[in-house]
C-alpha cells in the first residue's frame, strides 16, 4: 500500500467513526478517474464500503476507471443485485472491455446478471476481430430519420439520450438503417420546430467499416478533428459509434506497444508496478536471447580477422566507436520512419523517395563524422595516416549503410504485415554492427595488405 496522505487518513477516520453521510458527500464530489486512483490506496473492505456509498452513475463511471484487479475484487464482493445495478449503468463498449479482461467464471456471472439484449450485444461485438473498429465501438447512439421534425428529434433524444454514450452528434439513417447523414445537437436546438432533419442534416459523413483497424480509426479523430465516428457494415448500415475517449485509449495502447517493441520487449497491457518479476522477465528474455544469438555473427567476423587484429592491435580500439556510431545512425532513421508510418506521412510506395533523401543525409552526416574523426586520429591519437584513413573510411560507409538499413527495414516490415516498431534499434544495431565490421576488415586488407 502506498503512503497514506492526510486526506486519505481523514476518510479512514470517517469510516472508523461510521460518519457515512459526511463520507458520501466527500467522495461524491470526486471525478471518477480521481476517485479510482484514490480507492487504490484503501483495503478491499474499505473500497467496497466506499463504492456502496456512491451514487449509481458515479459508481459505474468509477468502476470503468479501475484496473482489472480491482474490478474483479469488487465483482467477487458484489451481491447479484449490486452487480446488476453497476451493469445497468455501464455503456456497452465499457462492458465489452471488462468482459474481455475477466476470467471465465467472472464473465459468466456478469452475463448472468445482464439483460438478454445486453448479452446479445456483447456477444455480437466480441465476434469482431480483435483491434478492429467493431471491437471498440458502442451500439448506444442516437439515430434519427430524415423525415422527422425538430420536435420529433428532440423528443427522441429525451427518450433515449440518457442511455446513449453521446448526444452531441446524431446520425440519420433510412428505413433500412443505411447511414445517410448526421446532425449536431447545436443545430437541432437552434432550429425552428417545423424544420425537418432532412433540411438541416449534413450528408458528407465520414465513417469507418466494422473491420477497420482500430489504430487507423483512432488516427482519423486527429485527422478530421472528430469527437465521434460512426461505424458501418459492408452495406453501409449503421451499427455503432466510436467516441473520442475510446480513440484516446487505443492511441495510448498502441504507442506503449510501439515503445516496448522498439526496446525489444514483448508488449503487455498491465502497468509496470502491477507486473510480477516473472512477467517482466518473460517479456524481455525471448528478445534478449534472439539478439544475443544474432550478435554472435559479430563475434564470428572478429574471429575471422583475428590475424589482422594481432598485426595491427590499434584497430581494436576503434571497433566500439564504429559500431556505436552505426547503431545510433540507424536508430535515428528508423525512429523517423516508424513515426512517419504511424502518422501515414510515408507509405511503402515512397520507399525510393525515402532512400534518396536518407542517402543524401547519410553522405553529409558520414562525411562530417569521417572528417572530424580523421583530424582527431591524426592530431590527438597520433596514429599513422593509413590507420586514420581506414577508420574514417569505414565510418563513412557505416553511417551510409546504417541510414539505408534504418529507413528501409521498418517499411519492409509493414509491407509484409509486421509491426514496423519491431525493426527498431536492437535489430538494426545488430545488422549494422556485422556489416560495419566486414567493411572495416575489407578496407584494412585493401590499405594494409
Amino acid at each position: 500500500m502506498a503512503k497514506i496522505t492526510e486526506f486519505e487518513q481523514d476518510i479512514i477516520d470517517m469510516i472508523d467513526q461510521k460518519k457515512y453521510k459526511a463520507l458520501k458527500e466527500t467522495i461524491s464530489a470526486f471525478n471518477p478517474y480521481d476517485l479510482a486512483i484514490l480507492l487504490e490506496n484503501f483495503q478491499e473492505r474499505s473500497i467496497l464500503l466506499l463504492f456502496r456509498l456512491l451514487p449509481k452513475d458515479l459508481a459505474a463511471d468509477t468502476f470503468v476507471e479501475m484496473d482489472t484487479e480491482r474490478q474483479r475484487a469488487l465483482i467477487d464482493s458484489f451481491s447479484d443485485k449490486e452487480l446488476r445495478e453497476v451493469i445497468d449503468e455501464l455503456y456497452i463498449d465499457d462492458m465489452v472491455d471488462i468482459v474481455e479482461e475477466m476470467p471465465a467464471n467472472v464473465v459468466k456471472r456478469i452475463l448472468k446478471n445482464s439483460t438478454e439484449i445486453t448479452r446479445k450485444t456483447i456477444n455480437h461485438i466480441l465476434n469482431y476481430p480483435q483491434d478492429s473498429a467493431g471491437s471498440i465501438m458502442t451500439t448506444e447512439f442516437v439515430g434519427l430519420r430524415s423525415n422527422m421534425t425538430i420536435v420529433d428529434a428532440i423528443n427522441k433524444i429525451r427518450k433515449i439520450g440518457l442511455d446513449s454514450e453521446t448526444i452531441d452528434t446524431c446520425y440519420v439513417t433510412d428505413n433500412v438503417n443505411r447511414l445517410i447523414g448526421y446532425i449536431t445537437l447545436r443545430t437541432i436546438i437552434l432550429s425552428e420546430d417545423s424544420n425537418t432533419i432532412e433540411e438541416l442534416m449534413e450528408t458528407n459523413v465520414i465513417s469507418v467499416n466494422t473491420f477497420e483497424d482500430q489504430e487507423e480509426v483512432a488516427n482519423m479523430f486527429g485527422k478530421y478533428d472528430l469527437t465521434v465516428l460512426p461505424v458501418v457494415d459492408n452495406d453501409n448500415r449503421m451499427v455503432g459509434i466510436v467516441t473520442i475517449d475510446d480513440a484516446w485509449d487505443v492511441l495510448e495502447k498502441e504507442t506503449t506497444e510501439d515503445i516496448e517493441l522498439m526496446a525489444a520487449i514483448t508488449p503487455s497491457d498491465a502497468p509496470y508496478l502491477k507486473k510480477t518479476t516473472f512477467d517482466i522477465w518473460k517479456s524481455r528474455m525471448p528478445w534478449l536471447l534472439i539478439l544475443m544469438i544474432s550478435a554472435t555473427f559479430t563475434g564470428m567476423i572478429i574471429s575471422r580477422f583475428e590475424n589482422a587484429l594481432q598485426t595491427y592491435v590499434v584497430l581494436t580500439a576503434y571497433i566500439p566507436m564504429l559500431m556505436d556510431t552505426g547503431g545510433n545512425s540507424g536508430s535515428q532513421s528508423s525512429a523517423t520512419i516508424i513515426r512517419g508510418l504511424s502518422l501515414h506521412e510515408v507509405e511503402f510506395i515512397d520507399i525510393f523517395k525515402v532512400l534518396w533523401k536518407e542517402s543524401k543525409v547519410a553522405i553529409l552526416s558520414g562525411l562530417t563524422l569521417a572528417i572530424v574523426n580523421f583530424v582527431k586520429l591524426m592530431l590527438f591519437d597520433k596514429v599513422g595516416f593509413s590507420i586514420a584513413l581506414i577508420v574514417s573510411s569505414t565510418l563513412l560507409i557505416t553511417v551510409i549503410i546504417a541510414k539505408m538499413v534504418g529507413s528501409t527495414l521498418p517499411m519492409l516490415a509493414k509491407k509484409i504485415g509486421f509491426d514496423p516498431a519491431v525493426m527498431a534499434s536492437p535489430f538494426i544495431t545488430t545488422i549494422v554492427d556485422a556489416i560495419s565490421l566486414i567493411f572495416y576488415f575489407v578496407i584494412t586488407g585493401i590499405v594494409l595488405g
